[in-house]
């Protein structure tokens, strides 16, 4: 059994003395583990990072096995992440997210896709926080969590959506919310199609899929949302803060 694909690569462990046990996502594969020979000495380990592209060849004697990886460079974005630290917190998380939420071998190609574009455009700069938290929102749609953002089912109103409810996921008015506006979740308007936001709105939108994704997700499988992904949360509000103080 073998296959040979474009993958990014999400996650890679120590295994012995220079080999290790890669997780990577492939379009038609999905979240996909293997053993990379040789993926921890130091003439291969560039090449193994989270974030990087690769072309990936994964054989193996029968198809449930966790098999053997081989890979040639095509993007090395861990690197290129390296010297910016919110670059490297924001593939850092989208990687973290990818390997703990998506089943193995499970092909997600609205996913991975998604994903491929928003580490393409990393080195766009902060707006692209707006990105991830659409990416995010695209995994919880994927895995059958999706976010109901078309109209308040208090009001019937499709403008005005400022909050989600954070039991039913679905937006809501100011007016819909009532006394329970405290409780609701705050809706970024980047999320219905305005803008790319501020650091407010992705400290917000962060907030919003964390929420989802560590009770419908990871809580599920009695994982704590990863510690990657609370980092760059942590490193967004420290952002509205230093705005705030300006």
């Amino acid at each position: 059994m073998e296959w040979d694909a474009p993958a990014i690569i999400l996650d890679v462990r120590p295994f012995g003395e220079g080999d290790a046990i890669a997780t990577v996502m492939t379009e038609a594969h999905g979240a996909h583990r293997g053993l990379a020979r040789g993926g921890a000495s130091r003439g291969r380990a560039a090449t193994w990072q989270p974030g990087n592209l690769a072309q990936l060849r994964w054989v193996g004697r029968l198809a449930d096995q966790l098999g053997s990886f081989s890979a040639e460079l095509i993007h090395p974005a861990a690197a290129l992440a390296m010297d910016d630290p919110l670059q490297l917190a924001m593939l850092s998380a989208a990687c973290a997210v990818a390997e703990g939420a998506l089943p193995e071998r499970e092909a997600h190609p609205r996913v991975f896709d998604g994903l491929l574009h928003l580490i393409a455009r990393l080195p766009a700069g902060p707006g692209m926080l707006a990105g991830q938290v659409r990416w995010e929102a695209l995994v919880l749609a994927d895995l059958g969590y999706g976010l109901d953002l078309s109209a308040c089912p208090v009001t019937g109103a499709t403008e005005g959506l400022v909050h989600v409810s954070p039991k039913s996921g679905r937006a809501l008015t100011a007016a819909g919310a009532g006394k329970w506006a405290p409780r609701m979740l705050p809706l970024p308007a980047f999320l219905l199609g305005a803008g790319a936001g501020d650091p407010v709105q992705w400290r917000d939108g962060l907030r919003l899929t964390g929420h989802f994704l560590a009770r419908d997700v990871f809580g599920l499988r009695h994982m704590a949302l990863p510690l990657a992904r609370q980092a760059l949360y942590d490193r967004v509000a420290r952002m509205t803060e230093t705005e705030s103080d300006a």
